[in-house]
């Protein structure tokens, strides 16, 4: 009563309406206006809301030093912040509203493991940069800089005007990979997902959720009647079909376990083989995510895909997805979103691209498996040209991204080396990503065609190139990585799905049976490194799982 209530309102069905807003970056900075909006919309239904903020860090801002380690371990304390928030009130029913790479994440996990009536607000789209670039291009361009090939100037007038707007990066990264997500599962309202942030429509959404979340706790709708396997597999599909970060597979894999569905690597690999890239955004492909909200979204590609869907799934509508993509089609919305699209003399077909003739034949994620990787790794190969699609190659082992950075700017990486990084995995360090060194190989007109990196750390959704992260079992724990040495050679075979050495340092291509002795013996030979971490990252290392069943520590 000292603060806003009144005695009506005790009576209330009492709504928490969290945010990871805060001055931290671009992707929550706005994000209290959608809480604003949120609250009305509870309001106007006859709730009573509260507003809650546990921030987030931004992966950009994060890279290059120490504080990467810190990344995903902050997915595992805000959505056990948004926990103790809802339980100790505790609270009705809730709306969560996030934008940014590791908070979206958290919020999923966070209604998924609380079952109470919940919708997620996606945060939106970043608008483009100047000539429609995105902000990930700023690493190659310091190099630039470095090298002589661009003046200082060009680098701060790019600096200054690449990131334009509020909202998640402009490139289907693992911020908008997420979005996407939480509108795939059913958690968020119809094409909310990359609602470009400075369009009225997502403040209108973000009321709509609120009014909304109070018609589902009249009906008793809560999360785990959404969250079936059939709508993690329809999520899946529409990962595929966008051409999605390979971070979410380690987060639907973590969101699953807090409803007790075990999902497995080897899942996403098979649809991604059925379900071909339908979606043309950044970094891989030619647009900025804000033209897929305007081409037609989430809805556009469950269309297409409408054949492969669990359509009687449920959604936050309490609704089916076929009801919901009925009442898309009927609807003036993408009429009005198509409209925008004329700006860049573009249409929905530029962007989204019909299934029977698709982007690219088959999905963005392969699984590959081998005597270096017995649990997997992931590789995004959508995002490799042809010529890496099967490569072999000399090892350069490093057990830091530093060095392999300070490896790369003393011209010791040659074409055709296969740079591994080690150590980086979610128990050795938190598992920060690698997207230094990937751009920098990347950027590299010949290394992007013959160089390829293999790391127990993850990876950027801006990752382009012959990038093989999330392997398993990761160094720490003595994985077959651990004892790889400078000069063995690895085969990556993305076709048939391999990982494997081939050969030893100074020995040459050898039979399986001798690689096999001989990483045995180089393991004897192996200690494993003291824990290097206190306070919340030794936590999270303590605790993690594996990447690949979600790098969760929960259960």
């Amino acid at each position: 009563m000292s603060m806003d209530w009144t005695v009506a309102d005790l009576d209330k069905v009492q709504v928490l309406v969290e945010s990871t807003a805060g001055s931290s970056h671009p992707s929550s900075y706005h994000l209290h206006e959608l809480v604003s909006e949120a609250e009305k919309g509870v309001l106007q239904a006859g709730g009573k809301p509260a507003a809650y903020t546990t921030t987030d860090i931004c992966d950009g801002i994060a890279q290059a030093h120490e504080g990467m380690n810190y990344s995903l371990a902050s997915r595992d304390f805000i959505a056990s912040m948004v926990e103790i928030h809802a339980r100790a009130t505790p609270f009705d029913a809730m709306v969560l509203s996030s934008a940014g790479d590791k908070a979206v994440p958290a919020h999923l996990m966070a209604i998924a493991r609380l079952d109470i009536p919940a919708i997620h607000v996606p945060g939106g789209a970043m608008g483009a940069g100047p000539c429609m670039k995105s902000n990930e291009e700023l690493w190659h361009m310091s190099v630039d800089v470095k090298e002589d090939k661009m003046t200082k100037e060009q680098f701060l007038a790019f600096q200054r005007a690449c990131c334009p707007t509020c909202g998640a990066c402009q490139y289907m990264g693992t911020a908008a990979t997420m979005q996407v997500m939480a509108e795939a599962l059913g958690l968020a309202l119809p094409w909310s997902a990359l609602i470009p942030a400075t369009n009225a429509e997502i403040r209108r959404m973000a009321r709509a959720a609120g009014q909304q979340v109070m018609e589902l706790h009249r009906a008793g709708l809560t999360p785990k009647r959404l969250l079936t396997r059939e709508a993690f597999e329809n999520a899946i599909m529409i990962h595929s079909a966008i051409g999605g970060s390979l971070n979410a597979v380690m987060h639907l894999i973590a969101i699953a376990r807090e409803v007790g569905i075990e999902l497995e690597a080897d899942t996403f690999d098979r649809i991604h083989r059925t379900v071909p890239v339908l979606v043309d955004t950044k970094t891989a492909g030619k647009y900025p995510t804000e033209l897929f909200w305007y081409a037609g979204g989430v809805p556009m590609v469950m269309k297409e895909l409408r054949r492969f869907l669990h359509l009687d799934c449920l959604t936050v509508t309490g609704r089916s997805v076929g009801d919901n993509l009925e009442q898309f089609d009927r609807s003036e919305m993408p009429n009005y979103a198509e409209m925008f699209l004329a700006n860049y003399k573009l249409n929905k077909r530029d962007v989204i691209y019909p299934i029977a003739k698709p982007l690219k034949a088959e999905g963005s994620a392969a699984l590959l498996k081998g005597n270096v990787a017995p649990g997997g790794a992931l590789i995004k190969q959508s995002a490799v040209v042809a010529e890496m699609m099967v490569h072999e190659g000399p090892v350069k082992v490093y057990d830091s991204e530093r060095s392999a950075v300070e490896s790369f700017m003393n011209r010791d990486i040659q074409p055709g080396d296969v740079i591994v990084i080690r150590y980086q995995g979610p128990r050795a360090t938190g598992m920060p990503e690698m997207f230094f060194m990937s751009e920098l190989i990347a950027s590299d007109p010949v290394l992007s065609k013959t160089t390829a990196l293999v790391t127990d750390g993850r990876f950027s959704g801006a990752t382009r190139g012959p990038c093989i992260g999330y392997l398993g079992p990761e160094a720490v724990d003595g994985g077959p990585i651990a004892h790889l040495r400078s000069g063995d050679t690895i085969r990556i075979d993305i076709p048939n799905r391999r990982l494997d050495v081939i050969g030893l340092a100074g020995m040459g291509t050898l039979p399986e049976q001798e690689i096999a002795s001989a990483l045995e013996k180089r393991k004897a030979e192996w200690k494993r490194p003291a824990p290097a971490h206190k306070g919340a990252l030794g936590q999270y290392t303590r605790l993690a799982r594996p990447a690949l069943e979600g790098a969760s520590t929960n259960g």
